[in-house]
């Protein structure tokens, strides 16, 4: 069966509703009606991604009446959440396109928060280099304001949460996309102007409960007030990593991602924190920490202490991929692993875990909506314990889904 990759130039697609143009370029082979486009399918016909500006409801939807992201169907007579968004950087403008693409959702944006004022984020959210010009119109509706196809959101400018107008708008749920308020007494101070539960995209520090979409989303309680996305990387490994201790139990091992470099690098030799981190993004393969590995076992308890890792963050602007190597209980090979991936892809992780035979590289994976795609033909074991996995995620768009997943379970299980 074909490989479908990509989208024909600038042809009509159906989104939410709205006839609109693909903003994206075409890498396909042969090329499937834009309307008709299901994604990047492998020869089994498994789903790995679709175009940044397609529709997400129908897999979610699918999701939601298999359980399989822990949420059940929506309908019309659930409450909607509302939300604000604190910081509207890369991942919260990659949320507001992922959750505006989506139908029958139980949340709604009305307000976000973001330094720049109405003019930066507004232009910011319509025009982005990675995802391309948003297809719907978005424009400044006075000065504390922007519209996005009509539906009007608040837009407000402080650094400082606890004067936020939280309480005076009823906010229900705040997605805290800064990477600055992380703890439970930065994150509470939200609560302190008013919210009702505070979303982490990043990982969380101290007492705050991990959830990752596909591993543990059904130990969520409707009692955390605060709790945390993890982070993209950690969405990645635990998902698959899932798998193997599953299938063949795992004693050690260590995890190396190729990142692709974030606003927290410097463009040029400048001063940070991190002295590899101040060198130039764009010039440099730059090894750096990483909490990913140790974070695994926050959703995946039985593997504390088992898994470290580093990062090399190198010059490509998204998409990223992991490199994992563990030795294993019990003893295996190649092809049975890839089976146990499969297996997992079509069934219990249907929509976060993928996998692909095909020779593809990182371009291929921009706007992946699952978590992680398993590049089968580099799975390797070595004598029968020692297995080698890598896999590739978009680390904002992919990982954008799972927050707005996240916050829609949080939504079906609401408890004020």
């Amino acid at each position: 069966m074909a490989v479908v990759i990509g989208t024909p130039v600038n042809a009509p697609r159906m989104v939410a509703g709205r006839r609109v143009n693909c903003p994206r370029t075409a890498v396909s082979k042969p090329v499937a009606s834009c309307a008709d486009f299901q994604g990047m399918k492998t020869s089994s016909s498994m789903r790995l991604g679709k175009s940044c500006s397609q529709s997400f409801s129908s897999r979610v939807a699918a999701q939601s009446a298999t359980g399989t992201v822990g949420a059940k169907q929506v309908t019309t007579s659930q409450k909607k959440l509302r939300v604000a968004i604190n910081g509207f950087g890369r991942i919260g403008r990659n949320f507001l396109r992922c959750w505006y693409l989506r139908e029958n959702s139980l949340l709604e944006v009305v307000v976000l928060n973001d330094s720049g004022g109405v003019k930066q984020a507004s232009h910011l959210l319509k025009y982005d280099s990675m995802l391309g010009t948003f297809p719907f119109e978005v424009k400044a509706a006075g000065d504390d304001a922007l519209s996005v196809d009509g539906k009007i959101i608040k837009v407000v400018s402080s650094r400082d949460p606890t004067v936020l107008p939280w309480g005076d708008m009823d906010i229900d749920l705040v997605i805290e996309g800064t990477g600055v308020f992380v703890t439970p007494e930065g994150a509470g101070k939200h609560l302190q102007a008013g919210a009702k539960k505070v979303l982490i995209t990043a990982p969380g520090k101290g007492a705050i409960p991990t959830y990752v979409v596909g591993v543990n989303e059904g130990d969520y309680k409707p009692t955390d007030t605060i709790v945390s996305n993890a982070s993209c990387t950690t969405n990645c490994l635990a998902p698959f990593v899932k798998v193997l201790s599953e299938k063949f139990g795992i004693v050690k091992g260590t995890m190396t991602t190729t990142h692709s470099y974030t606003g927290d690098q410097r463009l040029l030799d400048a001063s940070h924190r991190d002295l590899r981190r101040a060198r130039a993004a764009a010039l440099n393969i730059v090894p750096t920490s990483t909490g990913a590995a140790k974070a695994v076992a926050l959703v995946l308890p039985q593997l504390k202490g088992k898994l470290n890792g580093i990062a090399l963050r190198v010059p490509t602007p998204n998409v990223s991929i992991v490199d994992l190597v563990i030795q294993v209980e019990k003893k295996t090979f190649a092809e049975e692993v890839n089976a146990a991936f499969q297996e997992a892809a079509s069934g219990p992780m249907k929509g976060i875990l993928a996998i692909t035979e095909e020779p593809l590289v990182s371009v291929d994976f921009r706007c992946s909506d699952v978590s992680s795609t398993i590049d089968a033909s580099l799975t390797m074991v070595m004598g029968d314990d020692m297995v080698k996995v890598v896999a590739w995620y978009d680390n904002e768009w992919g990982y954008s889904q799972r927050v707005v997943d996240l916050a829609e379970i949080m939504a079906q299980k609401w408890q004020e």
